[in-house]
């Protein structure tokens, strides 16, 4: 090539080269795209995201569904919102794009915690409940668990009252009779609770019910899982969430009680009854409701805060929590502080590492008035004198009862309770051969809880004096001050190791494995201590309330104990679908504990589920109205070592009488008791069916679950015969046996009205198969009150059955009778017909844990406006009213004792006034349906739209006002109709229940 034609080629492949550019610049020119986005009822979706692929810029739709965004003309935009699929559109320099979004079938796209992974919710064949962080944010709590009373069926929650308590979850009844609470599980991390979780900072809760969805956590999940995710981050967005409720704790209703007219005339027929002399009122003039004098309306403040910011190569979150709860009793009050930084680090597109650490710090003051102090004073007696003097009690009750007043007075602020708790976990993850994944993860929690408290002096209080008795004030020299302190550390680490396939084959194959290895080690230690001054009397002052502050040659107590144990385990899972209409999912693990003795440390435990979709299958294609229609069934087998002290197996010794040789005494230590050698953890095995329906557009949804679980090889304590010495053994089986039913309807009336209405109902059939081989062999609790053994339910209702009231003497001699029974005493059924009352005619009386359970929502959107109602309630259980057992003194009566039996024919359910040890004997007469429905909560909200926020630079913004636990129908007569469920084998009692407070208040939920 000569010079001339090198330079006309140079020439044109430079002007080749520029057009070339132009070009490419002419079709990547920004352009301004405009639309609407809708649902797939042809309304618009406000808040949709619209995205620029590959990039971190996006926009939201206003109210009216509603986009405009500059985009590359040859770009990608990305549609999505929650609760539909994402849908991707190619630009190719278009100005205009509408876009509408298909339900993703209410949720079934929608991923849920499975155990070491996910799984979306279409190809589950196990029960699992997932409720969103939103739902838990529309209730003022403290503990986010207490937010899901109603919402998850087979979930039955009792709630306290108590500032910051946790509430008691039971998940398809009583499967063991030492521990029955479920396995937490915090974005990994096994907890046995979630106190120090901030309720704002929580994206979803999966519910594990069933045998199969638990049985890949070994010993640990047999009581079902609770798997709790919180918020990350999402990728690139940059935002600012504050969430905030202030509101008032309300006693809705005291218990009913007598005033002082009525405690006269109560008081007088019992003296009366007994040829006691009449009591002189002359100077008791009080007509005092204690329990109003002890309650008050109390605040509670809910507060969250999350700062995320999403990039290319990384995302952070930080999230601060602060509640305060004052209780309804007086000067009670629990704060909590919460602390969490979340960061993600994208090294590459296969490797990412990162890590979470929170912190929790919680400020407890108690205060330590009895609530049945309140029930049981004299209401004739004033609470103060005007100098400020505290009244105190009758003489007929002023050795047993007190001012309640005055002690919460005297112990006000006088204890210092603080606890920390730090925890954090560390990952890497690696993606490597296009469909493996090979993930890291180590995690610690560490909690420290110290407390230091002090006993004041006696008050000096006022003694009334009876009849031409002068009044007197008195100071019990006797009550001398005392100093408490306690220190308890607790520390917990965690490794999991997991390798997961993830393979979509010709695209009719879908296979997911996962093998992994995991060790849990924990450790605890407590010390506590106590000294009481003989002289010198401790001032009220924090900075002294410190065990050296008094002698150590004065009165002192000490105790202090400590536990560390381990668990290991290996485990795999391999999920296949075919074609979206067959599924299989299957998992085993080999789990150990250092609990049991070596050679039954050990064990093997695993589960498999099918599913059919059976309407991807042809047939049901041509029919129309469903949408989707699956039937699933699975088995599982798992251990439980809940519930016992560690290395039980061992022997265990404390101090016995000394020997004395001569001058000589020697120490001895005995065993406390037998162990057995062939301890073992309890073995549960569960079957379960469901079907699945989604219908008519996906308005209608439909669960069906029913589930066969038992527990064998029970661990059980009893005290062997003819010795003090208890033995711990595995004995006996438990089955639980139940239906859950969800229903759901979701739909629109125009473009501006949605409303959703959904209800969940469950039944639960709980009954002891065996008490292993030993004939007659039963479980006490509550001292016999409760009582469990072959045939019936855990821990059931044990007495006699009231028929009536002895009339006369006339039905002494007709109707059988205690030897000791007299006219106005309550008669029993005699069951074994001999003509006598005895022991032996108690029977079975009710169970203390509700068979049904329910909870209906209800949910309605109108432009920028939102309504919720949500209510819960339980039937067939039955509350012990304990407090009415009490008679160590004259005390004051409930109002239902105002028609107590006077002469024949007043009465044939209340006895006689006067307390004779046949009528208190435990019976129906003690017991009350538990059965309740409540109005959990009712909320209205308002968003203020986009167009006036926009101004300010603010996304989105609620206000809202609600009301919780307003209304409750029940003939329960204490505070509150919750089941008490604590104590597996002594549950049901009431015997000074916390109230469960309505709480009215204001919130608002804001986003920048």
């Amino acid at each position: 090539m000569n010079n001339g034609m090198k330079k006309i080629f140079t020439k044109f492949s430079v002007l080749t080269v520029l057009c070339l550019l132009l070009l490419n610049a002419a079709f990547a020119q920004n352009v301004t795209v405009t639309g609407i986005v809708k649902d797939d009822s042809n309304a618009p979706i406000p808040f949709a995201t619209v995205m620029i692929k590959g990039t971190t810029k996006a926009v939201q739709t206003e109210t009216n569904g509603n986009y405009s965004i500059s985009v590359p003309s040859n770009g990608t935009l990305i549609f999505s919102y929650l609760g539909y699929v994402p849908q991707e559109v190619a630009v190719s320099g278009k100005t205009k794009i509408d876009i509408t979004l298909k339900s993703d079938v209410t949720g079934l796209q929608q991923v849920v915690v499975v155990g070491y992974g996910t799984q979306k919710k279409k190809d589950l064949t196990g029960s699992i409940t997932s409720v969103k962080g939103e739902e838990i944010e529309k209730l003022t709590v403290t503990n986010p668990i207490a937010a899901l009373q109603g919402k998850v069926p087979g979930m039955t929650i009792s709630n306290s009252g108590t500032p910051g308590a946790s509430p008691v979850v039971r998940l398809r009844g009583v499967a063991s009779t030492k521990d029955a609470n479920p396995l937490y599980v915090v974005d990994g991390i096994l907890q046995d609770n979630i106190d120090y979780l901030n309720p704002g900072d929580i994206e979803t809760i999966d519910l594990l019910r069933d045998a199969s969805s638990t049985a890949i956590y070994g010993l640990r999940g047999a009581n079902g899982v609770i798997a709790i995710t919180t918020k990350r981050a999402a990728k690139g967005k940059t935002a600012v969430n504050f969430q905030s409720t202030i509101g008032k704790q309300h006693v809705t209703n005291l218990i009913d009680v007598v005033d002082a007219n009525g405690f006269k005339k109560l008081y007088s027929a019992a003296l009366a009854s007994t040829g006691a002399a009449p009591f002189d009122y002359t100077n008791y003039n009080g007509n005092t409701n204690w329990q109003k004098e002890i309650f008050r309306d109390a605040m509670i403040n809910t507060n969250s805060l999350n700062i995320s910011n999403g990039g290319e190569k990384s995302t952070t979150l930080v999230s601060l929590g602060y509640n305060n709860q004052d209780g309804v009793l007086k000067y009670a009050n629990f704060k909590k502080f919460t602390a969490r930084l979340s960061e993600e680090i994208r090294i590459t597109d296969k490797i990412k590492v990162g890590g979470d650490i929170s912190g929790f710090h919680y400020r407890s003051e108690p205060t330590a008035a009895s609530l049945n102090t309140a029930i049981y004073a004299a209401p004739i007696v004033p609470v103060r004198r005007e100098d400020g003097l505290f009244y105190a009690m009758p003489s007929f009750q002023r050795a047993q009862v007190g001012n309640v007043v005055s002690a919460i007075e005297r112990s006000r602020n006088n204890a210092i309770n603080r606890g920390y708790r730090v925890n954090g976990s560390l990952f890497g993850e690696i993606k490597f051969l296009t469909d493996f994944t090979l993930r890291s993860t180590l995690y610690t929690d560490l909690g420290f809880n110290n407390s230091r408290s002090y006993s004041p002096p006696a008050l000096t209080v006022v003694y009334t004096g009876e009849g031409t008795n002068p009044t007197t004030t008195f100071t019990d020299p006797n009550v001398r001050t005392s100093v408490s302190q306690s220190a308890a550390e607790y520390r917990k680490y965690q490794q999991d190791h997991t390798l997961n396939y993830d393979k979509l084959i010709n695209d009719n194959h879908r296979i997911n494995a996962l093998i992994g290895f995991t060790t849990v080690y924990e450790s605890s230690t407590i010390l506590t201590g106590s000294r009481t001054d003989s002289t010198l009397k401790v001032p009220f002052d924090p900075n002294l309330w410190y065990l050296d502050i008094i002698p150590r040659t004065n009165t002192t107590t000490n105790s202090g104990n400590g536990a560390e144990e381990s668990n290991a385990g290996v485990f795999g899972r391999i999920s296949y679908a075919f074609k979206d209409k067959y599924l299989l999912n299957a998992t085993v693990r080999r789990d150990g504990s250092s609990r049991f003795a070596p050679q039954n440390k050990w064990g093997t435990f695993g589960s498999v589920g099918l599913g059919w979709v059976i309407s991807e299958e042809g047939f049901m294609k041509q029919m129309k109205g469903i949408d989707f229609l699956k039937l699933r069934a699975a088995w599982g087998r798992l251990g439980n070592s809940k519930g016992v002290d560690p290395n039980l197996y061992q022997q265990e010794v404390s101090q016995a009488s000394n020997a004395v040789f001569g001058d000589n005494i020697f120490p001895a230590v005995d065993f406390t008791y037998i162990p057995d050698p062939n301890l073992h953890f309890e073995i549960v095995q569960g079957f379960d069916l469901g079907l699945d329906v989604r219908a008519l557009s996906n308005r209608l949804s439909l669960e069906l679950n029913y589930y066969n679980k038992t527990t064998d090889g029970i661990l059980t304590s009893f005290i062997l015969p003819s010795s003090t010495k208890r033995y711990f053994t595995n004995l006996g089986k438990i089955t639980n046996k139940g239906t859950e039913i969800s229903l759901g309807w979701n739909d629109k009336i125009g473009s501006e009205l949605t409303y959703n209405i959904s209800g969940n109902f469950s039944y639960n059939k709980n009954i002891v198969n065996s008490l292993g081989n030993v004939s007659n062999f039963q479980i006490l609790g509550n001292g016999g009150v409760n009582l469990t053994e072959s045939g019936y339910s855990v821990g059931y209702f044990y007495g006699y059955r009231q028929t009536g009231i002895y009339q006369s003497t006339a039905d002494l001699d007709k109707i059988p009778r205690m030897s000791t029974s007299l006219p106005g005493d309550i008669s029993y059924a005699d069951l074994n017909n001999d003509g006598v009352i005895t022991s032996a005619d108690r029977e079975y009386l009710g169970t203390p844990f509700p068979p049904y359970s329910y909870g209906l929502n209800l949910g309605l959107a109108y432009k920028a406006f939102d309504v919720t109602i949500q209510g819960q309630g339980s039937a067939g259980n039955k509350i012990y009213t304990q407090r009415r057992t009490a008679n160590f003194a004259p005390l004051s009566y409930e109002s239902n004792r105002l028609n107590a039996w006077t002469t024949a024919g007043s009465t044939n359910v209340e006895p006689i006034i006067v307390s004779r040890s046949n009528n208190l004997l435990f019976s129906t007469y003690y017991l009350e349906d538990g059965d309740y429905f409540r109005i959990r909560n009712l909320q209205l909200g308002y968003t203020l739209p986009k167009n006036v926020l926009a101004k300010a630079g603010v996304q989105k913004l609620r206000l809202y006002v609600s009301g919780q636990n307003i209304k409750t129908w029940s003939k329960v007569s204490g505070y509150s109709p919750e089941p008490q469920l604590g104590n597996v084998l002594a549950s049901g009692a009431d015997n000074g229940v916390y109230p469960v407070p309505a709480i009215y208040s204001f919130g608002l939920n804001v986003t920048f």
